[in-house]
């Protein structure tokens, strides 16, 4: 088992940071690359900024079908790894690789097809249609390399080895990081391409990554040894695989596709506050995007120890990783209430207008911050277990309760408030609901595992 680490065994806390903090240390730097492309992006303009981030909410989409493999490769290849199953490791690695290629390539192709029906569905008027169209098709290029990352990503990740991953999405995100000012703004002896010049980059970035991923392939060949993709893949292990997958993959494309209809009803008031919630998600980023790493650590740890039948560490395991998000969420809550003009402020310059609704987006999602980190880690928690199914149904639930709840309460004096409140409420029932589902999940299934041993699964 050489590269990865046995989280069976040892300290819970140190193993769970050993694992997160590649994660999260990946996330930093994603996130810091999403604000530097929203900063570059910003100062072409309100505009830009609204065609950009509609034409990624179809690789946000996108994210969301590639759950399908992903999820099943990290929670399948930790529990192989906690029964010490090499051949198993490396038959749902396999079969996880070539569900992804066959996802990302499908999924490129229909949104190329169809960009223009796509992005007319925001009926923002042109120039920004053609400008969204223009970034959505150079970005469908990339989005088999981004799908086939990802997945890789969830192989290492469920093998206990988040440090590989992170060195490999960090040079990627450090080469589009430096791609975006030259192809934006024509630096050199690059053309100014503005939008496109920033999918460009993007799609650059994604290729790097897979050639530093099959590169780390070869270095590791008594995990991944006979890791043949052209091998015929069995249809029980597709199954397996993508049943597992499935809930998370129609709860992120719902969410996705909610946050579709959202950004339709924003849009009723122009295209600044459509800039206003792209700016303002990436900002908030700071915290769901770090308690995204320890749900990927939590889900790996919680996968291994079930394999491995140690009912009590998982349950310790829980209340470790719900203390370290604490943390990120309240000091995230402090950040975003506290300062959320100037910060939105480096972000679009010269707009007063909206900088003032950047901060006030802010200050109300602030209020949630702490229950989506709560929400995040709990997700994790249950993915561990194989158990998909609860995230999803409280994650659609007041997902879709969104939409009602945005128009009934812009209609009111809240106006254009009124859509983040209904957003920054459902945050909060989420991490409470199912944080009190999953407590009573560890006290039946822990009355079931007498002696703190849970049966071979």
């Amino acid at each position: 088992m050489a590269h990865t680490v046995d989280l069976t065994t040892g300290s819970i806390s140190g193993r769970l940071a050993r694992l997160a903090a590649p994660i999260i240390a990946t996330s930093f730097v994603e996130m810091a690359y999403n604000l530097t492309d929203m900063a570059w992006v910003g100062r072409l303009g309100s505009n830009a900024v609204a065609a950009v981030g509609t034409a990624g909410f179809f690789t946000w989409l996108a994210s969301a079908v590639m759950l399908l493999a992903s999820i099943g490769a990290e929670v399948r290849v930790a529990q192989a790894a906690g029964r010490k199953d090499m051949d198993g490791v490396r038959s749902y690695a396999r079969h996880s690789v070539q569900l992804a290629l066959m996802i990302g390539a499908v999924y490129a192709l229909a949104v190329g097809a169809f960009r223009r029906e796509l992005i007319g569905f925001f009926r923002l008027g042109s120039p920004v249609d053609e400008m969204a169209a223009g970034y959505l098709v150079i970005v469908a290029a990339g989005l088999p390399f981004f799908v086939l990352n990802w997945v890789l990503t969830s192989v290492f990740n469920g093998l206990g080895d988040s440090a590989a991953p992170f060195r490999v999405n960090a040079l990627g995100l450090v080469l589009n990081m430096m791609l975006d000012p030259i192809l934006i703004f024509g630096l050199g002896p690059a053309p100014r391409l503005e939008a496109s010049g920033a999918a460009l980059a993007t799609v650059a970035a994604q290729v790097a990554v897979t050639l530093a991923f099959l590169r780390e392939l070869r270095r590791r060949p008594e995990l991944f040894a006979g890791l043949n993709i052209l091998e015929k893949p069995a249809a029980e292990k597709f199954r397996e695989i993508m049943i597992l997958g499935l809930p998370p993959a129609v709860k992120n494309a719902l969410f996705a596709s909610i946050s579709m209809v959202i950004a339709r009803i924003v849009a009723q008031w122009g295209p600044v506050p459509v800039a206003v919630q792209r700016v303002g998600s990436q900002i908030e980023s700071i915290s769901w995007m770090t308690a995204g790493g320890f749900e990927r650590a939590m889900s790996a740890f919680v996968g291994q120890n079930y394999g491995a039948g140690c009912w009590g560490r998982i349950k310790k395991g829980y209340f470790v990783g719900l203390g370290l998000v604490s943390i990120i969420g309240l000091a995230a809550t402090a950040l975003l209430v506290s300062a959320g003009e100037p910060i939105f402020a480096l972000f679009i310059p010269g707009e007063p207008e909206a900088v003032r609704q950047g901060a006030a987006y802010l200050r109300i999602m602030g209020v949630c911050q702490w229950w989506m980190c709560v929400e995040i880690v709990t997700g994790g928690a249950f993915l561990g277990h194989g158990k998909s199914m609860p995230p999803a149904v409280v994650s659609i639930t007041f997902n879709l309760l969104r939409i009602p709840a945005a128009l009934a309460l812009s209609s009111t004096r809240l106006g254009l408030n009124g859509i983040w409140w209904a957003i920054s409420l459902s945050c909060i029932a989420k991490g409470l609901v199912l944080s009190l589902w999953h407590l009573r999940f560890l006290q039946r299934a822990g009355s079931a595992a007498p002696g703190g041993v849970m049966p071979q699964p």
